[in-house]
């Protein structure tokens, strides 16, 4: 059986930046562990999976090691891959059926929107072991799942965070958003995104930390709509609309690369 499958860099307008995801499209069903298998050869943070699914499309994300519950980027990149291949007209909403309930998407001019859930991070004591592990002085601290979201002092210490892999690892949490305002007028805050527990040391650029970032820097700074940008190495831009339960998430997508995935017949 042969599928087409993509590689998309999802958040940016320019290659070789973003968050680079695969979309393989699907004319049935997968087992499980051969999607699985699917995203550990493709050795990126999450593999899309489409399936047509009454007027929409079924869709999972899988890391190298586990099925995740939402994902942004790869959600981007798979509306952008129905656009782009003619699956979808240009004025055409992508409706997918989740984990995480109804999503969609919908294009804005340049722009890719994503109609996401709001997440929530209330206020814990400091863990310990954390700080240490990221390396860095943190001011606030919140959670919600076992997703730490930690505030510090300002953006330089965000990008200069030098995160030990291991130590975070054994503190067992499912990821760490690490979060400062922005320094300068383009963005209004910054963030980094760290998940050794699923296989991520950490994720270029994370729609899903957003739906968490948002509550937490309206109620901040008294504004629902943000600009953000993640300071992984690569790098990644988002523009966030806090709406009640929902938020949404705009980026842009290019596609770096088109091939076929030829598995054996089961």
């Amino acid at each position: 059986m042969n599928l087409p499958i993509y590689q998309v860099d999802a958040f940016t307008r320019r290659p070789f930046s973003g968050n680079p995801a695969a979309v393989c499209l699907l004319t049935r069903p997968l087992p499980d562990e051969t999607m699985l298998a699917v995203a550990a050869e493709m050795n990126l943070s999450e593999t899309a999976f489409l399936l047509p699914e009454g007027e929409g499309y079924r869709l999972r994300w899988m890391t190298p090691q586990v099925e995740v519950k939402l994902c942004g980027h790869a959600t981007l990149a798979s509306a952008h891959v129905l656009w782009e291949t003619g699956r979808l007209a240009p004025d055409q909403t992508a409706h997918f059926a989740t984990l995480s309930g109804p999503l969609h998407a919908a294009r804005r001019g340049e722009w890719i929107e994503l109609d996401f859930p709001t997440r929530y991070a209330g206020p814990v004591a400091p863990l310990p072991g954390l700080a240490e592990a990221l390396g860095v002085e943190i001011v606030h601290y919140a959670c919600g799942e076992n997703i730490y979201l930690v505030e510090v002092e300002d953006e330089d210490s965000v990008r200069r965070a030098q995160p030990d892999f291991a130590r975070l690892k054994a503190l067992g949490l499912r990821s760490v958003i690490l979060t400062s305002r922005a320094s300068g007028g383009d963005y209004d805050f910054v963030s980094r995104y760290f998940a050794p527990n699923v296989g991520i040391n950490e994720d270029p650029v994370t729609g899903s930390s957003h739906c968490r970032l948002a509550p937490y820097w309206a109620g901040k700074l008294g504004q629902t709509r943000l600009r953000a940008r993640q300071l992984s190495a690569r790098g990644g831009d988002l523009q966030v609309r806090l709406e009640g339960d929902r938020v949404a998430l705009c980026g842009q997508a290019v596609t770096v690369l088109r091939g076929e995935l030829s598995l054996a017949e089961a």
